[in-house]
């Protein structure tokens, strides 16, 4: 109850601090995308009881401000519009300028979506980014103990950017290269939220409202409770000792001495590190503030701070998805998310489970949160470099689920091979995918080249096990849309592994499509 009455103190505060002046929330500015085909909203804060006026271009709204100085109004939908002009007209006028109608993508997660495309040693692409239908909003990093209504004023987010090679250097790279698709396939203006920070757990960014939609999670938010017990419950203790040493710190100057030690405050369990680290605290301060926002989607990579964990991380991910799509009151919106890449040295033994192989199975059961997709970018990445370079090929696989489930691309194949099912048949197991495409192959992947066919190659990094649970390397050969596996040393099988390491160097199945198949495991030792 404390915490609900300091959290309305601490919101009519800041709308308080708003009153005066029509203004706009701070996701609003010149250069800036608007939602197509979605009923247009535009909201601010002004005096109580003033009457606000929103033009778009012919399009006009009017409403008066609530007690608390708050306003909001909803012009009519469009499907296109370019180079359009705003006013909002309060007892001040502010115009807003080459506004466009197009798709907002939400770019959130860790470093791997905040990686800029000037991190991505991609001159050529910084040169040719003239794409004035692609603008980027950057999202301050802004933690806070409640769900804000605005960005604050000493953030420095935004304003809109138009794409251009002056400004792409700073755009999230994965968010640009996912954007250049759609734009040349399309010709659909799209606007990135590059709302994002590096280092971050999953739970930074899950919304507390709904989080007991998903009982797995119900012990860690009881965790995550009695930080709050135990926080109120030292606070009366240590306000007595704050305000004793106030007065000892007052004498001292007084009489030019020497302060005595600040007292040490309990922390708020928003700031609390360890497990539940940072619970809701980015969620609150950069996902709360847009809920407003008509949105096309959201991409999302991260997981590396959450790199230990096994199903639990799909149970978060199934708080997070459902949470934002609750929240933002526009149905099960796309939820396209990366699948981490290969890192650290390649352990000499395969198939280990080490790393992030869990994590990556997590990843892949998340597939069935419905109108979700999964970006395998498990042959791009760097074992020196948790940071890998190459968010080309990765925009790329990302821009496939939307081109086929949001552009009307029904051909594309958005995805490399997906574990669906394996059979032990005698002393082989086959195993069976979904979204083979065109056909299973045998792949070379390069770098930043296509995925080529390699005719002569075996596959590799299967291994199997039979009772004994002893792992051995497995022969592995394609037939037509299944792969059959086996080992003389494993002559009665019963599970199977596929790239499930840390860094599976050499995991060569793909389809015809150049797409990587997934890390999976059929055991659950």
């Amino acid at each position: 109850m404390r915490r609900l009455f300091l959290l309305c103190v601490v919101t009519l505060l800041a709308l308080g601090c708003a009153w005066g002046e029509v203004r706009l929330h701070g996701i609003f500015s010149s250069d800036m995308v608007l939602q197509r085909d979605k009923p247009i909203r535009v909201w601010g804060w002004a005096a109580p009881g003033e009457a606000v006026s929103v033009t778009l271009s012919g399009d006009t709204a009017k409403t008066i401000t609530n007690g608390n100085g708050a306003w909001q109004v909803q012009l009519p939908a469009r499907a296109t519009g370019e180079n359009l002009e705003m006013t909002v007209t309060g007892t001040n006028t502010i115009t807003l300028k080459n506004l466009i109608m197009g798709d907002i993508w939400v770019c959130s997660g860790q470093s791997n979506m905040e990686l800029s495309v000037g991190s991505c040693n991609s001159p050529d692409d910084v040169k040719s980014a003239d794409f004035p239908t692609i603008r980027r909003f950057k999202v301050s990093h802004t933690p806070s103990g409640y769900a804000e209504a605005d960005f604050p004023k000493w953030a420095s987010q935004g304003p809109w950017q138009v794409c251009t090679p002056q400004t792409v250097s700073a755009f999230t790279a994965a968010g640009f290269f996912f954007a250049r698709d759609i734009v040349q396939q399309t010709g659909v203006p799209i606007g990135l939220l590059d709302d994002n920070w590096g280092g971050t757990n999953i739970e930074c960014w899950i919304a507390p409202e709904t989080i007991s939609a998903v009982p797995e999670m119900a012990f860690l938010q009881k965790n995550y409770d009695a930080l709050w017990v135990n926080y109120y419950a030292q606070l009366p203790a240590k306000l007595d000792t704050a305000e004793a040493w106030i007065k000892a710190a007052r004498t001292a100057l007084a009489n030019n001495q020497a302060v005595p030690p600040l007292v040490e405050m309990p922390r708020n369990p928003v700031w609390t590190m360890g497990e539940g680290a940072k619970w809701y605290a980015l969620y609150n301060g950069m996902i709360a503030p847009i809920l407003n926002l008509p949105i096309k989607g959201v991409l999302w990579y991260q997981g590396e701070n959450n790199g230990s964990e096994d199903d639990i991380y799909f149970h978060k991910m199934r708080a997070l998805i459902g949470g934002w799509r609750t929240l933002w009151k526009q149905g099960d919106f796309p939820f396209y998310f990366v699948q981490l890449a290969n890192y650290t040295p390649v352990n000499p033994i395969p198939n280990t489970g080490d790393g992030y192989a869990k994590i990556r199975c997590a990843q892949m059961k998340a597939m069935t949160i419905p109108n979700t997709g999964m970006a395998s970018a498990i042959d791009i990445g760097e074992a020196n470099d948790i940071h890998p370079k190459n968010k080309q090929d990765l925009g790329h696989r990302l821009a496939l689920w939307a081109l086929r489930n949001d552009y009307g691309k029904k051909d594309i194949v958005p995805s490399g091979p997906i574990f669906k099912e394996a059979k032990v048949e005698g002393n082989t197991i086959r195993v069976s995918f979904d979204y083979v495409g065109s056909g299973l192959m045998v792949g070379k992947k390069d770098g930043r080249n296509p995925t080529v066919e390699d005719k002569e190659g075996k596959l590799y990094y299967f291994s199997i096990a039979g009772e004994d649970k002893n792992w051995v390397l497995a022969d592995a050969v394609i037939d037509g849309a299944t792969v059959i596996v086996s080992s003389n040393e494993v002559p009665v099988p019963v599970a199977v592994r596929y790239a499930f390491s840390r860094n599976p160097a050499g995991a060569n199945l793909y389809n015809k499509e150049g797409l990587p198949a997934s890390p999976f495991r059929t055991d659950t030792w």
